[in-house]
């Protein structure tokens, strides 16, 4: 049992980080009814933005420490932000009018230009991320080990899932995010600034991307260009768990793929940790295509 608990609480903390990026690709679906399958690589430059700002926040605030991290995340999330908003209003917004086949080209497309300009600036070779906050282990319950990294993780997600909600729910941006997602072309009809509104979700999404990769960083330290594959993917997979368009079930999704994810590895094989994850999405397809906390839609021919 006490093997089992330790194994959740490291599978909830992988899962936390993949929640974070599953709920810029469900944002951007419910709003635009497409799949930014670069939004995993905007995971890798919030990590790589997070190692290069670090050295330069640390000669004016003492490093490691929590004060560190937080600037360092929120900086990293800013940078993002704009990265996304600029994809956005590049390569997605003229093709707004057409298939969305050409769309998710595209998105492949800018996934790869990210990947290999990544390549290009931040080099190859994997980089150890700095230590950002102090790393401790705390013994919980006698022999469950947590470290401070594991609870940054959990308290930054639950943070920034509230806060989000508080937007979609509570603001004005929110509701008009909510009315484009619902018909985008009656928002626009009501004054609603279509193009402001999915400025902002990208913008969003992007920055929830950037806060996922410093906190996937900190808790396995090494990064490269290419570390955004595999957690887009899962991540991906994760939002279609949940049901694709709905936060709280990307969220859900999320923590799910981690948890089931980190008990594979730990009781039967890590070969097939990251296998387990694309079965999950054959059974969900076959099914219930929905995901667990999506409503089935009739398409109007």
């Amino acid at each position: 049992m006490s093997e089992f608990l330790q194994q959740l609480i490291n599978g909830v903390s992988l899962g936390s980080i993949f929640a974070l990026i599953a709920l810029g690709y469900t944002m951007v679906y419910g709003v635009l009814r497409f799949i930014n399958f670069a939004h995993g690589d905007v995971f890798m430059v919030g990590a790589f933005g997070g190692y290069y700002l670090a050295p330069r926040i640390a000669k004016h605030v003492p490093m490691p420490s929590l004060q560190c991290g937080l600037v360092v995340l929120v900086l990293a999330m800013i940078l993002c932000a704009v990265l996304g908003i600029l994809i956005e209003k590049l390569a997605y917004r003229p093709l707004r009018q057409r298939p969305k086949l050409t769309v998710l080209i595209t998105a492949i497309g800018v996934s790869l230009f990210l990947e290999y300009a990544g390549q290009k600036f931040f080099k190859a070779d994997p980089k150890k991320f700095p230590e950002l906050i102090p790393n401790q282990q705390i013994h919980v319950l006698g022999s469950l080990v947590v470290s401070t990294n594991q609870l940054l993780v959990l308290v930054v997600t639950v943070l920034l899932l509230l806060a989000l909600r508080l937007i979609v729910l509570r603001t004005k941006m929110g509701l008009a995010m909510r009315a484009v997602s619902f018909n985008a072309e009656a928002a626009s009809l009501m004054g609603i600034n279509i193009d402001a509104v999915i400025s902002f979700t990208f913008g969003l999404g992007s920055a929830l991307a950037a806060a996922g990769g410093i906190l996937y960083a900190l808790n396995y330290p090494s990064i490269d260009p290419l570390m955004g594959v595999l957690p887009g993917l899962k991540a991906f997979v994760a939002a279609v768990l949940g049901g694709i368009g709905n936060l709280p079930g990307a969220a859900l999704g999320g923590v799910i793929i981690g948890t089931v994810e980190t008990l594979v590895s730990g009781y039967i094989s890590s070969t097939y940790k990251d296998a387990i994850a694309f079965a999950i999405l054959i059974l969900i397809l076959l099914f219930k295509p929905s995901g667990l906390l999506g409503k089935t839609e009739v398409e109007k021919v």
